[in-house]
This record gives structure tokens, C-alpha cells and sequence, in this order.
């Protein structure tokens, strides 16, 4: 079964009520979810094709000002205006349709990129499919485990929560009340308990029920000597124990709205984590959609989800296409 697996036709009953269901299709929830960033890039790029009846030097150094601006960074902005030059060099750019056309083609490429270099999680044949939920305190992490295990659970995946995040005040009390939204058991111990022997018996019931996904919620930051890099290699040795291979994905959850400033806490996570995800969160907030385009080219990391509102079904798989048509249609 894949990560994004199909229903199991004996868990059909297992789905969310109808009140969860999402009423619009996907491109039009999408669209909404990146209007703030539309507003701001999608004008101004606009402007620029209105404009552009010859593709020259300024034409790229305003559309360089357009995706600046939307927090693609230095970087990734720079990559796409080198090959939108070399492209012109080539061939010559028809006009601002076609430049368009071809900053939509670049978009959709680098986003891409990382998700076909990393393909999501298989979900081993005889144990559960782990997935660590990591990232710092206050970017919707625990409320993105809930809403996946109601993602899951809509797709007929039984489902098991792990609170581990045993650290910050009420983040089990938060978990828990996801947990009976979603319809899900949960694991959970005391605060300030031990995060990896909450691990170990969620792991053992998880394998023990042949539960299909076993999501950790961890913590974004400890009260104690011990560092929480340190900590989470503890917990990803735990997991390894009981389930081989585990944890199977480590998912970072991010803040959108705070742009090029949360790249260098995602540096961090990856680094000692082994992030192999984004769930990039907020994106409905904020005008810096444009990350997740960062994230993909700085970070050679596929976005596997995007938080785009405060209700259990506001979690929708990503989709560059779908992403990159909303902002620029």
C-alpha cells in the first residue's frame, strides 16, 4: 500500500462523517487557499504580460522584483530567471503570454523535482506505516497530526496517534481532542513523561492491531538538558527497534507565513532529523506562498501537504500543478 494509498474496502466504514467532506473540488479549495499570494504575484505577473510585447532584460528584472516579493528568495529566484534566459537566448520569448507559460513551466519543474526524487513512503506488508510529525512549537504541528489522521482515515486506513510530545503544556489535551474529531485512538502518557517509552508502547499496539499508520506527534522543544535533536534520534532509534526501517517518514511541519525566515529552522530539522516532508501549513494566511517553491529548489524537499484553513479537512495533498494554475491560471 502506498503512503497515499487506496481505500481498503473492508475500512469504508472507517471515513469521516459528511460534515468533514470537503464541498468544493480541489483546484477551487487550492486557488482559495493561495489567494493572498495570487493577489500579490498573480497581479503583478500580470502586469507584466499586459506589458511585455518583447521580452527583454527589463521585462525579466521586473518579474524578478514579482517573485521576490513573494518570498522565493534569492536563490530560487535566480535559478528561474537563468533558464528563462537561457531560454531566450535559444529562442526568442513571444510576448508576455508566452513568458508566462514558461515561468509556469519552470514552477511546476521545481516543484516536482523532489517529489519524484523522493517518492512517498510504501507502507511495509506486515507492520505500520510510521511517520514522525517534527518541526518547532507553534507551526501547527499537533494539529496537522490530527487532520492526517483523519486524511488517512478518509482514505479507510486505520489509524493510530502518538503523543509525544510530552513537553509542552496541553499539547497532549490538544492531540487528544484531534484524536476523537478524527474518530482515532491515541497513545499517550503524563507530561513530562518519556517521549521514546510513549513511542515504544504506541509502536507495540500499533503492531500488535495491525494498524496501517502510526503518527507521532513530537516536541518542538524540551524543558530539559537534553537537546531535542537528541532526543528525536532517540526516538527514531526506538521506533527502528519494533518496526524495521521505522520511522518511514519524518515530516516537517512549517509555517508559511513566515517565509524565507522558516528555511533556516527546516535546515536544522533535516539535518539531524532525516526529513524526508513538508507539510507546510498557514498557507491561506499569507502572501509568501512562494516558499513552497523555495523549499523544493533550496532544499531538494517535496511539500506533501498543505495546511489551508483551521478545519479537520483543511489538509489537502499537495500538487504542483494544482499549486502553480491556482497562482497563475
Amino acid at each position: 500500500m502506498r503512503f497515499f494509498g487506496k481505500k481498503d474496502p473492508q475500512e469504508q466504514d472507517a471515513a469521516p462523517g459528511p460534515e468533514e467532506q470537503p464541498k468544493a473540488s480541489f483546484f477551487d479549495r487550492m486557488r482559495q487557499a493561495v489567494s493572498r499570494t495570487r493577489e500579490s504575484l498573480g497581479s503583478r505577473i500580470e502586469g507584466i504580460v499586459a506589458l511585455t510585447r518583447t521580452v527583454d532584460e527589463d521585462a525579466l528584472e521586473q518579474l524578478e522584483t514579482a517573485l521576490l516579493t513573494s518570498d522565493l528568495g534569492v536563490q530560487t529566484t535566480t535559478a528561474i530567471l537563468d533558464g528563462l534566459r537561457d531560454r531566450a537566448k535559444r529562442k526568442a520569448i513571444d510576448g508576455g503570454a508566452e513568458l508566462r507559460a514558461l515561468l509556469k513551466d519552470e514552477l511546476k519543474e521545481i516543484l516536482a523535482r523532489p517529489i519524484a526524487a523522493h517518492p512517498a513512503a510504501t507502507k511495509p506488508a506486515d507492520s505500520p506505516l510510521v511517520i514522525f510529525l517534527v518541526g518547532v512549537n507553534g507551526t501547527g504541528k499537533t494539529t496537522s497530526a490530527g487532520k492526517l489522521a483523519a486524511w488517512f482515515r478518509g482514505r479507510g486506513q486505520s489509524v493510530l496517534l502518538c503523543a509525544a510530545d510530552t513537553f509542552r503544556a496541553a499539547a497532549i489535551e490538544q492531540l487528544e481532542v484531534w484524536a476523537g474529531r478524527a474518530g482515532v485512538e491515541m497513545v499517550k502518557t503524563r507530561q513530562g513523561g518519556d517521549p521514546a517509552a510513549v513511542l515504544y508502547d504506541a509502536a507495540a499496539r500499533a503492531k500488535a492491531h495491525n494498524t496501517a499508520v502510526l503518527l507521532v506527534d513530537t516536541a518542538g522543544r524540551l524543558h530539559t538538558k537534553t537537546g531535542l535533536m537528541d532526543e528525536l534520534d532517540k526516538m527514531r532509534r526506538t521506533a527502528a527497534k519494533l518496526i524495521p526501517g521505522a520511522p518511514h517518514e519524518v515530516l516537517l511541519v512549517m509555517d508559511a507565513t513566515t517565509g524565507q525566515n522558516g528555511l533556516q529552522q527546516a535546515r536544522l530539522f533535516t539535518q539531524a532529523a532525516g526529513v524526508t516532508g513538508i507539510v507546510l501549513t498557514k498557507l491561506d494566511g499569507t502572501a509568501k506562498g512562494g516558499i513552497a517553491v523555495a523549499i523544493a529548489q533550496e532544499m531538494g524537499l517535496p511539500v506533501r501537504f498543505v495546511g489551508v484553513g483551521e478545519k479537520m479537512a483543511d489538509l489537502l495533498e499537495f500538487s504542483p500543478e494544482a499549486f502553480v494554475d491556482s497562482l497563475l491560471g
